[in-house]
């Protein structure tokens, strides 16, 4: 009102007077502002002080980086550092690519608790410890190899719905909508489990080979998510021992083990395979005769080399010359004379 007054009295006043009203309504619309949003500066400052709390840890780097911090001061530094008895430990470099690759009774061994009870063992099944009292198992005659050859020259064609050529890995997990049903493989030790379907293919496999000189042993049939979940996370727990980050453990654990809830072994469908005579599940497999004549057979009875050299960057999965998955006959003879890993069968025919 002093303004308004001061304008009304004199017209030379006016002018100051309209400056005067127009700089006491900004402060005064200031003052509200700031009156008004007390909360909104208070977070506002409390996000400027985290900033610059957060930033005081790189500040010493900063100075380095840009020359603020000269030679001799940073030794200097040092200096201080190592009069006051301050010590580091020593930086511990893990090479993955040379360490060596856990087996599954490396991580079993040793554990006296419940967790694994109920579950199967690792032991290792040859053909005659197999009882096959109640299944009718015959190996292929010439007769019907010349059946299958002329079967094969015909035009075949896949089905991306076909169960048995289900692609389980990393990035496909098993769906929660698949099922199966569980078969037995009745032994003197005990009874061994896979998809019912391929017991007959598998047992027909092992019967020729055994014909031909090699006594295969299956171990490692089905093992469900629990008993991957044992393998997984012990791998895990056992490189961490060694001194590796749980991510560096992560991930040389699933280049042997293959993730829960993403492996073969839970559908029924993947067998691990040795002989009498190498019993160890290792790249040296590939070079015994039971490993040679896998390799050369396996597609006649349906199964291929899952993890095959050279393909790791593909699978995301060490060289397994141990590791056999059923696919059926068509597939797997596509698979093993093209040199394929599964990956690239989905890629090409599906």
């Amino acid at each position: 009102m002093y303004f308004i007054n001061m304008g009304r009295r004199s017209r030379i006043l006016r002018v100051p007077a309209i400056i005067g009203l127009a700089v006491t309504m900004l402060l005064y619309k200031i003052y509200d502002y700031c009156r008004r949003g007390t909360k909104r500066f208070a977070c506002t400052i409390f996000i400027l002080c985290c900033f610059m709390v957060g930033n005081s840890f790189s500040y010493p780097v900063f100075q380095e980086e840009n020359g603020f911090v000269s030679g001799k001061e940073k030794e200097t530094l040092v200096t201080a550092a190592v009069a006051s008895d301050i010590t580091l430990a020593d930086a511990q470099q893990i090479e993955i690519e040379e360490l060596e690759i856990l087996e599954d009774a490396d991580v079993l061994e040793g554990y006296d608790d419940a967790e694994l009870h109920g579950m199967e063992g690792v032991d290792k099944y040859l053909l005659d410890e197999i009882i096959n009292d109640d299944q009718q198992i015959s190996v292929e005659t010439e007769s019907d190899e010349e059946e299958a050859e002329e079967a094969a020259a015909e035009a075949v064609s896949f089905d991306a719905d076909d169960w048995k050529l289900i692609l389980i890995n990393k990035q496909h997990p098993i769906p929660d909508e698949y099922t199966f049903t569980l078969g037995p493989i009745k032994t003197i030790k005990g009874t061994m489990q896979c998809d019912e379907r391929i017991i007959e293919e598998l047992l027909a496999m092992m019967y020729a080979a055994s014909e031909d000189g090699v006594n295969l042993a299956i171990c490692s049939p089905y093992r469900d998510l629990a008993w991957q979940e044992v393998l997984f996370n012990r791998k895990i727990k056992a490189y961490m021992n060694k001194g590796m980050s749980y991510m560096e453990a992560y991930k040389i654990s699933s280049q042997a083990v293959t993730v829960p809830g993403a492996s073969e072994h839970q559908i029924g469908l993947a067998i691990d395979i040795v002989s009498d005579t190498y019993v160890t599940l290792d790249e040296g497999f590939a070079d015994t005769s039971a490993g040679k004549w896998l390799e050369e057979h396996c597609a006649e009875y349906g199964f291929i080399l899952r993890y095959p050299k050279g393909k790791e960057y593909i699978t995301s999965i060490e060289f397994e010359p141990w590791h056999f998955r059923y696919v059926g006959k068509d597939a797997a003879k596509i698979i093993m004379e093209e040199e394929l890993c599964l990956e690239e069968f989905w890629d090409k025919y599906l």
